[in-house]
């Protein structure tokens, strides 16, 4: 079997996967490291699925090889050759070794995320158990005392991990690198204090002429300054360690001080510059946050304070850690830096309230706002949680509830972090959606002249983009407030990708990865079905033969056809099947046998229309007393313009269920009739001429078909007779009509000649004694 993957990578031994498994603790002890055990975890469950897939794909392969040689024989008919056997033997034997370790690897790969997930849940209790914990409060005399007995100690494990720090950058510094032990530590110096300069100058100069004019380059300016900063500075402390490790290979207590401060580090960076990029002293056109320059200026020390005081928080526990401080050490440390973070925030919120425009923070509007307009809602529960939690943390360093007390200091500084980073994704999110889909943008612009979308469509795209953005980053900001309690933040993402484990409504699962597959085939499919109806209908059918309401009625039915095909696709990327849609709608069956039956019936008749065509775009139909042109058959109406330009919206289920006169379905042609009533000794002959005369001076007239007079009939001493003439469209008839007969009327009075009733229109008769004008001849 093959051990190496696509890479080249050898692939691991089930065997070994399954020992390294074994010998991770089942059961958490306090001096664990939950981190580095989930690590270990996730590493061997990687590595089997890593294996598992391997394994498929050769077992694939494998299949498509025994499928080649045929089916094996029968028992009783003749065997197959010798080499085909052995082949098939052998190729049999193959594929049961590789069957037993795919599900072995599988196996281990689900034991693996089961350990986890009770890892995690073990801290958490852990974690539950100590908030809990009551210690010696730092207002009783018995809590000094024991830390004054402990202090001994403490300091002299608190030397030994000096004495290794300072022996290490000697050992540096006698080496025949000393050069470059000094070169490390300046360019270390130099990287975290003029590179961050540097870098914020570069991307303020580079980055605006580079990016589209609008919002998105102050959020794209500040979310590239915390990536800069976060490297720059996390480099620069990775480059200072480098330098004691010239003088040999550090201990391990130092390598557990190096992640530490180069964790801490990174963090202090990031919250400076985020920071700095929402409140923006110096540059109120790049600030995110929509305050005042005076408001600004009073918060601008607080990223420094939160920066410092938690990366410095964070370091020292863990040197309590590493040197395996007292209990009294840990609990001073806890109840000093949560006082510490509670005061940074308790002045935050003086000041905040202290400045006029305080409540406009996080209200978009606030420079447009009206006067005595109140602040959103959310800031102000912010606010009060903030508020509320600094009381909190204060009275239980007082009553001795230390490990509740730090808790709290960490999490209020934590979840200010994750808001000011949701905050500026969030910005980021709608400047990105108005960018590439709105109408006023460049890119916009560039895909209503290519794609021919409406601008208002395109503006409504990029509304929905932004707000699909919003609820998946809201959803891992929920995760990363959770983060604190029992987790640590560097699960974030691994939680994310594992929601189906919580996140499930029934049997559907909501999942980050499912709602974007879901987004992205809607959009790349509702895309590719207008540029397919876009190119059929001005590309391909100008050079067919087939009618506009044909091209129409296809182009339309291949939309819904395709609206139906994506919808379905989307659903199955969310993990809803066709089954599953089948059951819904049977238990909709009823309300759409009561309440739906209408919108059903007529849904039906449309698709009906747009199958049998008995009715088309282009089309004139009478339907009862409308009378109109077909401008649009709807999957539930069709719409009917009038001669008066007004529209009509008819239900498909009027076409199908009653009786419509489609004057255009056999022929394009229009029809001209009259019926004309006169006396009974009217001179027939002279009046026959004369009409036919009329209908043939009209231009609009065809000579093919003739237009034709007939006698129809005698009746209660009257003479009827039926004139019929053809026009080229049914839309002309009205018009035409009333042309020949005014024309009539006039050669019938200029010939004394009269109609009778029932006709609404009547003509003098010529005096008696007049004298009577020779006979017509008849027209050739």
């Amino acid at each position: 079997m093959d051990q190496t993957g696509k890479d080249n990578t050898p692939l691991p031994q089930v065997d070994e996967l399954r020992r390294q498994l074994d010998a991770i603790p089942r059961k958490l002890d306090e001096a664990d490291s939950n981190r580095q055990l989930l690590d270990e975890i996730n590493a061997v469950g990687t590595a089997a699925e890593r294996l598992a897939d391997h394994r498929t794909t050769e077992l694939a392969e494998l299949d498509l090889r025994l499928a080649g040689l045929g089916p094996a024989p029968a028992k009783g008919t003749p065997a197959e050759a010798p080499d085909v056997a052995a082949q098939r033997a052998s190729l049999n034997k193959q594929r049961t070794e590789i069957d037993a370790e795919l599900k072995l690897a599988r196996l281990i790969a689900v034991d693996a995320e089961q350990r986890g997930a009770d890892l995690v849940r073990q801290r958490r209790l852990q974690f539950q158990a100590a908030l809990t914990t009551h210690a010696d409060s730092p207002l009783s005399p018995s809590f000094w005392r024991t830390l004054r007995q402990a202090a001994p100690g403490d300091f002299a494990r608190l030397r030994v991990l000096g004495a290794d720090l300072l022996g290490a950058a000697r050992a540096a510094l006698d080496s025949k690198h000393r050069n470059a032990f000094q070169g490390y530590l300046l360019l270390a110096l130099l990287l975290a204090v003029a590179g961050t300069w540097l870098a914020e100058r570069i991307l303020v100069r580079v980055l605006p002429s580079r990016l589209p004019a609008g919002r998105l380059r102050r959020s794209l300016l500040a979310m590239a300054a915390i990536v800069a900063n976060v490297l720059i500075v996390g480099t620069a402390m990775q480059f200072a360690w480098s330098a004691l490790k010239l003088g040999g290979p550090l201990p391990d207590n130092l390598l557990a001080l190096q992640q530490a401060t180069v964790r801490a580090a990174a963090y202090a960076a990031f919250v400076v510059t985020l920071g700095h990029g929402l409140l923006s002293r110096r540059r109120s056109s790049w600030r995110l946050l929509p305050i005042s320059d005076d408001l600004a200026r009073r918060l601008s020390p607080l990223p420094w304070w939160t920066a410092a005081l938690s990366a410095l928080g964070a370091v020292v526990t863990d040197v309590n850690a590493i040197i395996g401080a007292s209990l009294a050490a840990e609990v001073l440390v806890h109840a000093v830096f949560a006082l510490l973070l509670s005061f940074s925030v308790a002045v935050a919120l003086g000041r905040l309230h202290a400045t006029p425009d305080g409540a406009a923070v996080g209200d978009e509007a606030a420079h447009e706002r009206p006067d005595g307009e109140t602040r959103p809602l959310w800031v102000g529960l912010i606010l009060a949680g903030a508020g509320v939690a600094v009381v909190l943390t204060v009275a239980a360093v007082a009553f001795g509830f230390i490990a509740l007390a730090g808790t709290l200091a960490r999490q209020m500084v934590w979840s200010g972090v994750v808001f000011a980073t949701t905050y500026l994704l969030f910005q980021l999110a709608d400047d990105l959606s108005q960018a590439l889909l709105s109408s006023k943008g460049s890119v916009g612009a560039r895909i209503h002249t290519t794609l021919g979308i409406g601008a208002q469509l395109l503006d409504q795209s990029a509304v929905v983009l932004s707000g699909v953005l919003r609820v998946l980053l809201f959803f891992y900001m929920v995760i990363a407030l959770m983060a604190p309690l029992g987790t640590n933040p560097d699960e974030l993402f691994r939680r994310g990708s594992n929601v189906d484990h919580s996140l499930k409504v029934g049997d559907l699962t909501l999942a980050p990865q499912a709602l974007l597959t879901a987004l992205a085939v809607i959009c790349a499919g509702f895309v590719a079905i207008r540029i397919g109806k876009h190119w059929l209908s001005e590309r391909y059918f100008p050079h067919t033969s087939l009618e506009p309401g044909m091209r129409s009625s296809i182009v339309t039915l291949l939309g819904y056809v395709g609206g139906v095909v994506v919808i379905a696709v989307a659903l199955a990327g969310l993990g809803i099947s066709v089954e599953r849609i089948a059951w819904v709608a049977s238990a909709l069956s009823v309300g759409i046998g009561f309440g739906l039956q209408a919108i059903v019936q007529n849904f039906i008749s449309g698709l009906i229309l747009l199958a049998e065509r008995p009715v088309k775009v282009g089309d004139w139909v009478v339907l009862g007393d409308t009378e109109g042109d077909v401008r649009r058959v709807n999957v539930r109406a069709t719409e009917i313009q009038l001669g008066d330009r007004s529209t009509v919206i008819v239900p498909n289920s009027e076409f199908i269920t009653k009786t419509v006169r489609n004057m255009t379905l056999g022929s394009a042609q229009g029809r001209v009739l009259l019926r004309l009533p006169a006396p009974l000794d009217t001179d027939a002959r002279r009046m026959h001429a004369l009409i036919l005369r009329a209908f043939h001076a009209h231009e609009d007239i065809l000579e093919n078909p003739a237009p034709s007079v007939t006698l129809e009939g005698v009746q209660s001493g009257t003479l009827t007779f039926l004139a019929i003439g053809y026009v080229s469209s049914p839309r002309n008839a009205a018009g035409v009509r009333s042309d020949v007969l005014f024309a009539i009327l006039d050669a019938l009075r200029e010939a004394g000649l009269a109609l009778s009733p029932p006709a609404t229109t009547s003509v003098a008769q010529a005096p008696r004694d007049a004298t009577p004008e020779p006979p017509l001849p008849e027209p050739a």
